[in-house]
């Protein structure tokens, strides 16, 4: 006998199996084809569950939006452009599958240098200790000019560097993305917050028209918001900027009365963050809309995903 007492199992209450609920049953497991190398034929044997099956679902759902012509908004920072992403989103725009696109500061920065330059994303460690981080000259030259220009034309920031990229004709416009939309009739509108990004530290930089141009973009998203309903927006890599200003402007189209609240927000990201989960996923969707959070690297899954929807468009077409 040892030193403590034990509690006695012998009159615990037990039950059939057959009166047990459970979550995973055998209909919901993957179904691997390993001699169908098709893409289609990958998607559709994924497990119905968890993560894998909202991925699949998802995807249909997208597709039927698409097809029907619904409203789609697309949110993405910069790091998806940084992840070779562009290719695929720019092909979306000129496929009309996007109503709106929505950048930060950054994405931007880093689009412009994308399609000028055909590369992007510096060294800041090296660069912080020289002083000479984010102080590229042609970057921060071009785009405040642009973003000048465009205050005194009445255009909103991603309207006014998309202009300018047009008039630069840079070597690289098809994988611009502010190019792209604004080419493809795409409202792009691009939410700066001063000091925050590296165009800001040059001497062409002027608060009063970053200002006025992402306000006028802020006031565009708030218009494409009003046909949200029955619709889906999509977060792509932005952990504070967007989801601070979808909030925000979600709120302005339901204080206007637009009944805004029946849409499905959808949170792509590599780790779970706050205000991803809690302004775009679950707060806006809890009077009626759906929301879902995947987690995984940009680089694998936004393909991954994408490709299941044009899968499921084929599918429905054929």
């Amino acid at each position: 006998m040892g030193k403590y007492k034990e509690i006695d199992l012998s009159g615990v209450r037990r039950i059939p199996f057959a009166e047990r609920e459970t979550k995973v049953d055998t209909t919901m497991f993957g179904r691997p084809d390993l001699d169908d190398d098709s893409f289609a034929a990958f998607f559709e044997g994924l497990p119905g569950i968890l993560a894998a099956q909202d991925l699949k679902s998802l995807a249909s759902r997208t597709a039927h939006l698409i097809a029907g012509g619904g409203t789609l908004i697309l949110m993405i920072g910069a790091h998806l452009i940084k992840c070779g992403l562009s290719p695929l989103l720019c092909e979306l725009l000129r496929r009309g599958a996007v109503s709106c696109l929505v950048m930060n500061g950054a994405g931007a920065i880093h689009d412009f240098e994308v399609a000028c330059f055909g590369r992007t994303s510096e060294d800041v460690a090296a660069h912080l200790e020289t002083g000479l981080f984010g102080f590229v000259e042609e970057t921060g030259m071009q785009i405040n000019e642009a973003v000048r220009r465009g205050a005194t034309q009445g255009w909103g920031y991603g309207e006014a560097v998309a202009r300018h990229l047009a008039a630069l004709d840079p070597p690289h416009a098809e994988l611009s993305l502010l190019l792209t939309a604004w080419q493809c009739g795409v409202p792009v509108t691009v939410h700066a917050a001063i000091g925050t990004e590296t165009i800001h530290q040059h001497p062409e930089t002027d608060g009063a028209a970053i200002g006025e141009a992402t306000f006028r973009d802020f006031k565009i998203l708030c218009d494409q918001l009003t046909g949200l309903e029955g619709g889906i927006v999509f977060l792509y890599g932005s952990a504070v900027i967007l989801p601070e200003v979808f909030l925000k402007a979600l709120t302005v189209v339901r204080n206007l009365g637009h009944p805004v609240r029946r849409f499905t927000a959808v949170n792509f990201d590599m780790i779970r963050h706050y205000r991803p989960q809690e302004n775009v996923v679950s707060r806006p969707t809890a009077t009626g809309g759906e929301g879902f959070t995947i987690i995984g690297h940009h680089e694998i899954l936004v393909p991954l995903f994408w490709q299941g929807v044009y899968t499921e468009l084929r599918r429905m077409k054929a």
